[in-house]
């Protein structure tokens, strides 16, 4: 029995319908942008395995360094204790970071992640004695699956059977460049009415909602918005950090920064589970008291697992290197060149573009998860592409190291799907 019937008997899959959806594919073996499925088929890997194998699978740089400390030290209970790879991880992480993050604080997934922001928020106005429990996040924005993260998120496709147990969150629309006014009296209702504790929102880019992409202008006004009326902000780089929209961070975009920052995905290469929550001075110090109660009572088990911060820690180093700043940009321009090249197509509506990520929407109405996505899923990883459309919006988030052969691979099936809708 192959690989994916043994899958059958027993696993239960993500994000899955498994009556709509039985098939599984079985992959054996990744290495750079390629995985192999249990068949020999070859697929180019163009969104990294949801964001994270950003260096390319497999990466000799990065294994290499989490073989020798499976040698030295595997797993420590980090409450109470501390290693050097946590430690040489936060030195490093604090020196990409916007300037204003001084403390880290780690958990296990991305979803924990922001539900770690949320408690630090909340928590931030309670021990200083104010009593503030609403939170502001965007429309069409998702943040992970653990209920404070289903709280901010804004797809219900994912959240509608738990809304009756919500936190109580405030919408407001994404900038886009001509509703700055509106957002802004949105912004000073909710907070005339409402004891606002925290702004919680992915950065430039929405990714569940479909590569939805703002403009740093107007979300700079918000943040400027917040600052001024004590709004702790908390943005979900979950996603859009480590490069991806061509500077290190979503947040380096913009100058007023955030007080919490939520990372994980690409933070260890893909290679093995990690989250970081960090907060600048302030936010830690209110939480800095003789009082036990005061503190953040929030862990993991594999907090900071030492493997897992030598993965990050590798990470950053190949990040900043001359190689990988190089093909980041090699990839804007090549995508820049696509854009131009296939907006004109008659069934593209619109193309879109924040760093790494490229976007197009199809010029045809359909439900979000609808035949279509399928058809088009199945059509990529036929020709040897693994993407996966969200609703009629086909996007790029490609390893860094893909090669140009590779690139222009993907454009051509993708020009040759639009054929098939």
């Amino acid at each position: 029995m192959n690989l994916k019937e043994r899958d059958k008997k027993h696993i239960w899959h993500p994000l899955t319908q498994h009556k709509l959806h039985p098939e599984t594919t079985a992959i054996v073996k990744a290495q750079g942008c390629v995985l192999t499925d249990e068949n020999g088929n070859e697929y180019i890997d163009a969104i990294a395995s949801w964001y994270t194998s950003m260096y390319g699978h497999c990466n000799n740089y990065i294994t290499n360094r989490v073989a020798a400390q499976m040698q030295i030290l595997d797993q420590v209970v980090f409450s109470g204790f501390t290693h050097e790879p946590a430690v040489k991880l936060s030195e490093a992480l604090i020196d990409i970071l916007p300037d204003n993050q001084n403390k880290i604080f780690f958990s296990d997934n991305g979803s924990t992640s922001v539900e770690i922001g949320i408690k630090m928020a909340l928590q931030y106005h309670f021990n200083r004695g104010e009593k503030r429990h609403v939170l502001i996040a965007f429309e069409d924005g998702f943040h992970g699956d653990t209920f404070g993260a289903m709280s901010v998120s804004g797809l219900s496709v994912y959240n509608g059977p738990f809304e009756d147990f919500f936190l109580d969150v405030k919408r407001i629309p994404t900038p886009n460049g001509k509703n700055y006014d509106i957002i802004l009296e949105r912004l000073q209702d909710i907070s005339s009415q409402h004891n606002v504790a925290g702004f919680v929102f992915e950065p430039l880019v929405q990714g569940a909602a479909a590569m939805k992409m703002h403009d740093a202008e107007g979300l700079e006004r918000i943040l400027k918005f917040c600052k001024s009326n004590q709004i702790i902000t908390v943005a979900d780089e979950v996603m859009t950090g480590f490069g991806k929209t061509g500077k290190h961070f979503a947040s380096d975009h913009i100058e007023t920064k955030p007080d919490i920052i939520c990372l994980s995905k690409a933070l260890t290469a893909g290679l093995l589970p990690m989250a970081i929550t960090s907060c600048t001075q302030d936010i830690y110090d209110a939480f800095y008291s003789d009082e036990i109660s005061k503190g953040l009572f929030h862990g993991h088990t594999y907090s900071a697992n030492p493997l897992a911060c030598t993965a990050a820690l590798a990470g950053i180093e190949l990040l900043i290197s001359d190689e990988i700043q190089h093909h980041i940009k090699r990839i804007i321009e090549s995508h820049k060149l696509f854009g131009k090249h296939i907006k004109t197509h008659p069934k593209v509506a619109s193309v879109r573009q924040t760093g790494i990520i490229f976007a197009l929407d199809l010029n045809i109405e359909m439900e979000r998860y609808g035949n279509l996505r399928d058809k088009l899923f199945n059509f990529f990883m036929k020709n040897g592409i693994c993407l996966r459309p969200l609703g009629n919006t086909i996007y790029i988030l490609a390893p860094y190291v893909i090669t140009d052969e590779q690139l222009q691979k993907v454009y051509q099936v993708i020009e040759d799907a639009l054929e098939i809708v």
